[in-house]
């Protein structure tokens, strides 16, 4: 094993260790490192303190002739950011490589969002006259509500929200915990599904989760995803629908609305607000909308 292979074994260590991350964005990370370790291989570069900015550019153009798009290569400029931050953090060497280097431009997809008459017209899809039309309408309301990635609304316990203070405590990436607003609506809707159709849905069972699939344990991803697909489907909704679009679409209403970009952050659990930034494109392209259908020069 070679200095750099080390290197990259002990920052992989560190994101499972430190930073609590999943192994799948962990086999993530390794994979794009191991490609770019066989490139410095190539290129004669054994050393960490060898690889210098024209080393990674080379490497970009490399990816790119190889048939990777943006996205992609972007991707791998981001795992090689973190990877150089760490090495100076560890004082391995005391410059980043990385740090003049851009993202390639346009690396990162603008995620699609539903309008407001949009998101609207689906929450009021489910039929709250059945017990699990009461649970479908509060799960989908409190992901807009509160723009919580799919995981996090599925393993949300019951202790976990404060319908009176009106907030709800999340534990995202890494078991970061954050705390969320949640407005009236969603709060309504919650505690109708907590009175009468949760119960009712247990039967003589308990749960310390909120929402729940068989034998009390959280509703998996596909059943949740499938959800979505049917209600969508039924609100006559022609985009392709996600349980992240919720998401998406939170962040994009409370920018084009006139939130601060850090208080979207803070509720997204965005560790870095370049993550965030991406939102503004989608606001501004709406403001951009406005504009020219408003305007009497527009």
């Amino acid at each position: 094993m070679n200095e750099i292979s080390a290197q990259i074994d002990q920052y992989l260590n560190y994101l499972m260790v430190e930073k609590g991350l999943s192994g799948a964005t962990i086999e993530s990370y390794g994979s794009d490192l191991a490609r770019f370790h066989r490139f410095l291989s190539g290129q004669k570069i054994k050393r960490v303190a060898e690889i210098d900015t024209a080393a990674i550019l080379k490497y970009l153009l490399r990816l790119r002739d190889d048939g990777l798009g943006i996205r992609s290569r972007a991707r791998h400029m981001v795992t090689l950011r973190g990877f150089f931050r760490f090495l100076v953090q560890e004082k391995v060497i005391s410059q980043d490589p990385a740090r003049l280097i851009d993202l390639p431009k346009s690396g990162l997809k603008l995620p699609d969002v539903l309008s407001v008459t949009e998101v609207t017209n689906l929450l009021e899809t489910p039929d709250t006259t059945r017990h699990k039309g009461l649970r479908d309408a509060a799960m989908l309301e409190l992901l807009y509500a509160a723009g919580l990635r799919v995981s996090e609304l599925l393993h949300l316990k019951l202790r976990d929200i404060n319908l009176e203070a009106g907030f709800v405590r999340v534990f995202g990436k890494g078991s970061k915990e954050r705390l969320v607003p949640v407005g009236g609506k969603a709060r309504e809707k919650v505690d109708h599904y907590t009175k009468i159709a949760r119960p009712a849905l247990l039967k003589t069972r308990t749960s310390a989760y909120l929402f729940f699939g068989r034998a009390g344990r959280p509703m998996s991803r596909q059943g949740f995803w499938k959800l979505v697909k049917q209600y969508a489907l039924a609100a006559g909704c022609g985009k392709t629908i996600t349980p992240h679009t919720f998401r998406h679409s939170f962040a994009s209403h409370l920018l084009e609305g006139g939130a601060d970009l850090r208080a979207v952050q803070m509720m997204l659990g965005h560790v870095d607000i370049s993550t965030t930034q991406i939102y503004t494109h989608v606001a501004r392209d709406h403001m951009k909308r406005m504009h020219e259908q408003y305007h009497p020069r527009g």
